[in-house]
């Protein structure tokens, strides 16, 4: 058996540079990941796949990502036997911290250590861009520069270690259905990348805090203004920063100190008792 950890990603910058000619958009992403993670575990079998997990709604047929990339890696190694895959769900759903696209990371590294194949980082993620466009800086990790569609990764320095509060309306939100209206009504706030990226190689934590900027986070706030209210109680108490990650709903915060976190994750969850809460420390790069 092979056991996986699949973590989260928060961006710390995303803007959104136009519409490409293949449909999707041109984006420009400063990633990170965290320390929330999926467990997955794998096991060979004669033949086939098989997929569970502990989410119920979620799908355990072709439909999913995790089953996508094993039956990609299957085709592509001209393997012939099967794959068990077990998926223990910490991620929450529909959030905005790529949790499909992070078992999908976690399938295609975890088939390679299974049936050891050695494929390099690079090949894994090749495989990963056919099956979404986060899944390349998934099987990567750590601190990175996402541009194109986000496959096109560069990686950069990792930030300081700091303590990240995830915090999780009682909402879903379509990834889709955030670019569609983003296309509609644009943003007022573009981030500055650069700055973000000084910021990061200079291992300055109160210019990166100070520079987190999601051009979606005023297109999803309007549909669910509890994010504004979320930001609020965890910047009044403790946090550095907050922020909507990706297409939200959810919101994070950073701060230098777990127990300012800590305070931070506790006020919120006093005051919205049915938000999905957690605190967990930003996280380096994948071992492939």
């Amino acid at each position: 058996m092979v056991t996986v950890e699949a973590n989260a990603k928060i961006n710390l910058t995303l803007d959104i540079l136009g519409t490409r000619p293949d449909g999707y958009h041109e984006v420009e992403m400063v990633m990170q990941s965290v320390g929330l993670f999926d467990t997955l575990r794998l096991e060979r079998r004669e033949k086939g796949i098989s997929l569970r997990m502990d989410a119920p709604g979620l799908p355990v047929d072709e439909t999913n990502l995790a089953w996508k990339a094993a039956r990609l890696f299957l085709d592509v190694y001209k393997i012939q036997q099967g794959v068990d895959i077990e998926i223990e769900k910490r991620i929450p759903l529909a959030a905005g911290l790529a949790g499909g696209s992070a078992d999908a990371a976690g399938t295609l590294i975890g088939m390679n250590r299974l049936f050891g194949t050695g494929a390099s980082a690079k090949e894994l993620c090749a495989l990963g861009e056919k099956i979404g466009s986060d899944v390349p800086f998934c099987i990567e990790g750590g601190t990175m520069l996402a541009t194109g569609r986000g496959e096109i990764l560069r990686r950069l320095s990792d930030i300081p270690p700091l303590f990240v509060v995830l915090a999780k309306p009682p909402v879903s939100v379509s990834t889709a259905w955030a670019y569609r209206t983003y296309d509609e009504v644009g943003a007022t706030c573009h981030p500055d990348t650069k700055a973000m990226l000084a910021a990061i190689s200079k291992g300055h934590v109160e210019a990166i805090t100070g520079g987190l900027v999601n051009v979606l986070e005023e297109v999803t706030l309007k549909a669910h203004p509890m994010i504004a209210t979320y930001k609020r109680v965890l910047t009044e108490n403790g946090a550095a920063a907050a922020m909507m990650s990706g297409s939200g709903p959810t919101v994070f915060a950073l701060a230098e100190k777990k127990a300012e976190a800590q305070r931070a994750a506790t006020a919120l969850s006093h005051a919205y008792p049915d938000a999905e809460v957690f605190v967990v420390p930003t996280a380096g790069r994948n071992d492939i």
